[in-house]
């Protein structure tokens, strides 16, 4: 990849780009709240503005000449832990917590005011199990989902897009965290799974066109935990967390869905004292996930950058991110141009585009790749679920013992439900 610099961007390159969501340091993208929310083409966006006891959602309109923001009070302000969602079509969902129940709402601008559709409630107490978080965007731009984690099943809710309010439409068994899109069309749901009776996290996907369907999607050892953390249907790439690689000490890997052949855990992503974490891949690159920029959220001890990286090239370029970045957040043009949404006293709804001329901005100091060695292997297609590959220690090549793969091979998922 070329040198980057970040610079303010007075319109959306991501009218077709995959999205991520934040909601605080440590977030994944598969987790939305009340931090910053993008629609799922990247048209709208939606944060918890104001501070202290003054918060209110304000959504933020991308696709236009230039990004603005548009306040939505409603009649008292929102308390810290409301979770949004921002719609393709302009609306914002928001769940307040009430209690021991979760209440949903739609937000739109009415003129001076803001207008709310009350949907319904979804339990979020003890008698649920747990709390209930809304997931990502469906790709379809309008479905809005919650999961509802419990200690022996956790459900997945539908809680706009169908025919009426919040309503179950999957139950898996297990405490399930997580939550990552595996199609296009909204259907195939990816969790991190525990099962009841405690053991390693495994993800499995969820066919939510087949009555919440589950099938194993990604065991890589028998002991190892192993997270979803990101994929891209267009070129089949999936970013994955796993400790199989180094026990005790989980690392980021890809693979590819629907193939057998290895996960993959390049050392350049292991970086000494930082957390890496991907939030969104470049669309548009269909069948060939080793082309794919994937943007990363590194946090250390002073603040949070970004980070670009993609499978071929084995090399992470590290940039300073934008004043005010709404850390974690970010999409994706199909050239191959990364836009961040930052929001600072001087601009308060601002897009930097990180464009592919100019020198670098730096990264912190002192933050490197745990090892500077270049990770073993080709550089052609890896992929999903049957086995992790280390990095070679003393010129040896250490192995893992694997399972049997259960690739996601192509949807309805039949015959080999968990």
């Amino acid at each position: 990849m070329t040198a980057c610099a970040i610079e303010p961007a007075a319109q959306d390159d991501g009218a077709a780009a995959r999205t991520g969501s934040t909601t605080g340091p440590g977030s994944g993208p598969g987790e939305a709240g009340g931090g910053f929310s993008l629609a799922a083409d990247g048209a709208y966006a939606a944060r918890l503005a104001g501070e202290g006891e003054a918060r209110y959602p304000e959504r933020w309109t991308l696709d236009g000449p230039e990004p603005y923001a548009v306040p939505l009070p409603a009649g008292q302000p929102e308390d810290a832990d409301a979770q949004l969602l921002a719609l393709s079509d302009g609306r914002v969902l928001i769940g307040r917590r009430v209690e021991e129940r979760r209440v949903y709402s739609l937000l739109y601008p009415s003129g001076p005011r803001t207008g709310e559709v009350l949907l319904g409630a979804v339990p979020d107490g003890p008698g649920a199990g747990g709390a209930v978080r809304l997931l990502p965007p469906s790709p379809d731009g309008l479905g809005g989902y919650a999961l509802s984690a419990g200690e022996r099943v956790s459900t997945v809710w539908r809680v706009t897009g169908g025919p009426g309010g919040p309503e179950p439409v999957a139950e898996v068994p297990g405490w399930c965290t997580g939550g990552v899109w595996l199609d296009g069309s909204g259907r195939l749901l990816a969790l991190d799974r525990r099962p009841a009776g405690g053991g390693p996290v495994k993800s499995v996907a969820v066919d939510l066109g087949r009555g919440g369907e589950v099938t194993p999607l990604l065991e890589i050892a028998e002991s190892s935990d192993d997270r979803v953390l990101l994929a891209d249907a267009d070129s089949g790439l999936l970013l994955v967390r796993s400790d199989a690689p180094s026990p005790g000490a989980p690392r980021l890997g890809w693979g590819v869905l629907g193939s057998t052949l290895p996960v993959k855990f390049p050392e350049c992503l292991r970086l000494a004292d930082a957390a890496v974490t991907p939030f969104a891949v470049q669309p548009g690159q269909t069948l060939t996930p080793e082309a794919c920029a994937v943007a990363l959220r590194i946090d250390g001890a002073s603040g949070s950058w970004v980070g670009i990286w993609r499978p071929a090239e084995r090399r992470l370029h590290q940039v300073g991110a934008p004043a005010g970045w709404q850390a974690g957040a970010g999409l994706w043009s199909r050239e191959g141009v990364l836009v961040l949404p930052y929001a600072t006293a001087a601009v308060p709804c601002g897009l930097a585009r990180l464009a592919r001329s100019g020198p670098p901005e730096p990264a912190p100091d002192g933050v490197r790749p745990a090892a500077e060695r270049p990770a073993r292997g080709p550089s052609t297609t890896p992929a999903q679920a049957e086995g992790a590959e280390r990095e070679p220690q003393a010129g040896a090549a250490a192995t893992v013992g694997v399972c049997r793969p259960v690739p996601l091979q192509q949807a309805p998922l039949t015959g080999r439900t968990a």
